[in-house]
């Protein structure tokens, strides 16, 4: 057997470990390893196709990124490319991707990714292409797994950057708003705002109210409390709004923290600062958690094409790595069910969720 790996859209820590996973299981078994470089850039002409074994993957682990590299704009389906004038001009270069496979005698691919990422490889597996998937997003919203890679150190990392703005918060008797990642779910912004013991929480699922967050900065000066954290999910939206996008051609959001804090010192008269944690929680080093769950997701990549089981990504699913159609995670992202004891435990503990 000879197969592939591609790493596509944004990076996430564990993806070198997932990369390590695939490539000594593969070894394990006595098959050849490549990596594919830049999602699929390697099989368009773009960059390269390089030779993956133990000796390449040795002591990369605990590194954060990938050694294959990614692109969040490099969807076969859908190339640009930038003519001297400056026009875009789209082509659908999937057949060069199908075509390039065939000539290098790759047997399977491994696409490790989100929900953008697999559905790219659904769409290669529909053209002949046996691939397998391994989901990937620091947001945790891939459907049919109750963890992706990369969560884990992602909310640790937001959580140590809330507890450091709590002392700075408390002397100078301001508000802090902290944005952090979560487009479409507020895993992160839930977990860390729990975990770093925030006031107020707002995420995508629930549309907030400024004036609830208001009402609960006000409480807590009543209280002779003359500090409060608010932690915001970059997707949140106020209700009957929209989301707060910064660059609105390529639907990329963001500036939901800024607006926030300016409506709260508006309406309290309270210092109030924002700070965006941005692509900080992508980097850095994985948590034990991540680490482990990455490279059982490798292993188990190599279980799936040993047992020829194409189409389906690895999920995890306590206790239990198991294989789901990636057609139907796809279908079903995963989004914070309002339900949820995460969700009752922060009304529990007073937190204001913005309703």
């Amino acid at each position: 057997m000879k197969i592939a790996i591609s790493t596509g859209g944004g990076d996430a820590p564990g993806l070198n470990a997932v990369i390590r996973g695939v490539v000594l299981a593969a070894a394990h078994r006595g098959w050849e390893c490549l990596g594919i470089r830049h999602g699929y850039d390697g099989l368009m002409g773009l960059d390269k196709v390089v030779p993956m074994g133990p000796a390449e993957v040795r002591g990369i682990t605990h590194l954060g990124g990938t050694i294959l590299g990614t692109t969040s704009r490099g969807n076969p389906f859908h190339w640009k490319e930038t003519k001297g004038d400056g026009t875009v001009v789209e082509h659908d270069r999937s057949k060069d991707v199908v075509a390039e496979a065939k000539r290098l005698g790759i047997d399977a691919i491994v696409a490790i990714g989100g929900d953008g990422s697999l559905g790219i490889a659904m769409q290669l597996y529909r053209m002949g292409i046996p691939i397998v998937g391994v989901p990937k997003t620091i947001d945790n919203d891939v459907g049919g797994t109750v963890a992706t890679f990369g969560f884990d150190t992602a909310v640790q990392t937001a959580t140590e950057a809330i507890d450091k703005v709590h002392s700075t918060a408390e002397s100078h008797d301001r508000v802090m708003v902290v944005e952090v990642m979560g487009r479409h779910a507020g895993f992160i912004a839930l977990n860390s705002g729990l975990a770093g013991s925030a006031d107020v929480i707002l995420i995508p699922e629930i549309p907030f109210d400024i004036r609830k967050v208001v009402e609960k900065i006000r409480a807590r000066e009543a209280e002779g409390r003359h500090f409060s954290i608010v932690v915001v999910a970059e997707g949140a939206r106020p209700k009957g709004g929209g989301v707060s996008l910064i660059d609105p051609e390529h639907h990329r959001l963001g500036g939901i923290g800024d607006k926030v804090a300016h409506s709260i010192e508006e309406m309290t008269g309270k210092e109030t600062r924002s700070m965006v944690l941005g692509h900080l929680q992508r980097g850095g080093s994985p948590t034990t958690f991540d680490r482990l769950l990455s490279l059982r997701f490798g292993a188990a990549a190599v279980r799936l094409i040993a047992e020829k089981k194409f189409g389906y990504m690895v999920a995890l699913q306590p206790p239990d790595i198991v294989a789901v159609a990636i057609e139907e995670a796809i279908a079903k992202p995963r989004h914070v069910p309002l339900d949820s004891d995460v969700i009752a435990t922060a009304r529990d503990l007073g937190i204001s969720l913005g309703d």
